[in-house]
């Protein structure tokens, strides 16, 4: 018997498409085989059957065809006997591949100049004492950190190494000596390193733009919009906005780097929801090659949190955008969305996951301190400690923290079609929102399913009227 699989249908530009699950592969459909599913989808059916059943509308050849190909790409599935369980060995080891580290976060400061209302560090839902850690990572602490980078790299070629904070710039004398060091070993060891930092801009300044172009440091600067949207909640200690400090400073870096085109990353709250408004005022006013958009991470009861009609509000601009994006590339010409991008090259590269994102496995975070966490989010949560930089990981706490926090341990995401791509969601989310790393963020259920189906359609649009852009901007 024959029984349909488990896959997301969507239509793009007129044709109709499979998003196949766990997969994650994309299918077009012709007639045929769209035929076969329409019939499936009454229920199981003999082969014969199914077959004889469709030959008054299509060839006969071409419905077995059409079935072949569709087990081939498991979108349908012969429905067996019931087999026993195969049942390990007691006791028996689980084999786990170690994941090479690709980046590494260095929380070089746990300070910051301004004192925004919704931080994550700072803020009403901080997960780390601040009086419990050195404020600043002193260069010791900095150059170990490098050594652990690159041997948890192994035979990788290249790895990133990303200065974050607080405010990354306010150890900027680290920032210097660190990279100047990974550089270096990079060289001895035949590897490169590829630097990048997050900042707020108010303090940059002609000679740290200078060492920025001189070493090509990839910039992302945090702001959240016009001056008014800035200045709601990303002001100094004394309440003053931050947007007529850090403007300026923003167009000097933008007008001088060039290698690494410069992004603004944008957290989205209550109350800052213009989404268009400030996509247009940051890409198109300031300058900034790309614009990434965030919902604020914070627990629900939070004034600035956004509620269901606000994630509805920015679905919608989210999709315009999108459109936007699509209207662009057919064109050859550029758009920085770097939400539907990043979600595109995921659908292009077949990504399924078992885990929503690299953090413990790929990427790691470093405290002030030495301490490894599983990003830099938790960078100086005891609770949330991998390891140390000087005595490495402590692979059995990661083997227990990654069985159960695999996809397979969170029943709700089960039936899920878009499970390949959102595998249940940030753990600092879920941490902050839920109190356990463990649970799913079904906050954002339907708004992940919808923007993803919007992507799918985007990229069968690609696939419809020029292939060839697939691999020219999603590779």
């Amino acid at each position: 018997m024959l029984r349909k699989g488990e896959y997301h249908a969507f239509t793009a530009d007129g044709a109709g498409y499979l998003y196949l699950v766990p997969s994650a592969a994309v299918f077009r459909l012709n007639e045929t085989s769209n035929a076969v599913l329409e019939a499936l989808a009454e229920g199981d059916a003999e082969p014969n059957a199914l077959a004889n059943g469709l030959s008054t509308r299509f060839p006969l050849a071409d419905v077995r065809d059409a079935v072949e190909d569709l087990l081939n790409a498991h979108a349908i599935k012969v429905v067996d006997l019931p087999r026993p369980l195969a049942v390990p060995a007691p006791g028996a080891p689980k084999a786990r591949k170690r994941i090479p580290l690709t980046t590494l976060v260095l929380n070089v400061t746990s300070k910051c100049n301004l004192a925004c209302t919704y931080c994550y560090e700072y803020g009403e839902d901080k997960i780390v004492e601040a009086s419990t850690k050195p404020r600043f990572m002193d260069e010791a602490t900095a150059r170990q950190s490098v050594d652990f980078m690159f041997a948890e790299a192994g035979e990788s070629k290249k790895v990133h190494l990303t200065f974050f904070g607080g405010e990354t710039l306010m150890n900027f004398k680290v920032l210097k000596s660190s990279l100047a060091y990974a550089k270096a070993r990079a060289a001895e060891l035949g590897k490169d390193v590829e630097p990048s930092l997050t900042t707020n801009a108010t303090l940059l300044r002609e000679e740290i733009i200078d060492w920025i172009v001189a070493n090509d440091v990839g910039v992302t600067v945090s702001m959240d919009g016009d001056k008014e949207k800035q200045d709601r909640f990303r002001v100094f200690n004394d309440g003053q906005g931050s947007y007529d400090m850090m403007l300026p400073n923003v167009k000097m870096l933008i007008e001088r780097h060039k290698t690494k085109p410069v992004g603004a990353r944008v957290t989205l709250t209550k109350q800052n929801l213009d989404v268009m408004s400030i996509y247009n005022h940051l890409r198109n006013d300031i300058g900034f090659w790309e614009v990434g958009f965030a919902p604020v991470t914070t627990s629900w009861q939070r004034d600035y949190a956004i509620q269901d009609d606000g994630f509805h509000l920015m679905l919608t601009q989210f999709q315009q955008l999108a459109g936007e994006w699509l209207e662009h590339t057919l064109a050859g010409k550029h758009h920085g969305f770097t939400n539907v991008r990043s979600t595109l090259q995921e659908i292009h590269k077949g990504m399924s996951k078992a885990y929503p994102c690299g953090a413990g496995l790929g990427l790691m975070g470093v405290a002030t301190d030495g301490d490894v966490a599983l990003c830099h989010r938790f960078a100086g949560s005891d609770t949330h400690k991998l390891g140390t930089v000087f005595d490495g990981v402590d692979h059995a706490h990661q083997d227990a923290f990654f069985d159960a926090h695999h996809i397979d341990a969170k029943t709700d995401c089960a039936k899920c079609w878009a499970r390949p791509i959102c595998a249940g969601g940030c753990y600092h989310e879920a941490h902050t929102r839920y109190g356990s790393t463990e649970q799913p963020n079904l906050h954002y259920c339907d708004w992940i399913r919808t923007w993803t189906d919007t992507c799918l359609q985007v990229y069968g649009t690609l696939a419809e009227r020029n292939p060839e852009l697939l691999q020219r901007y999603l590779a």
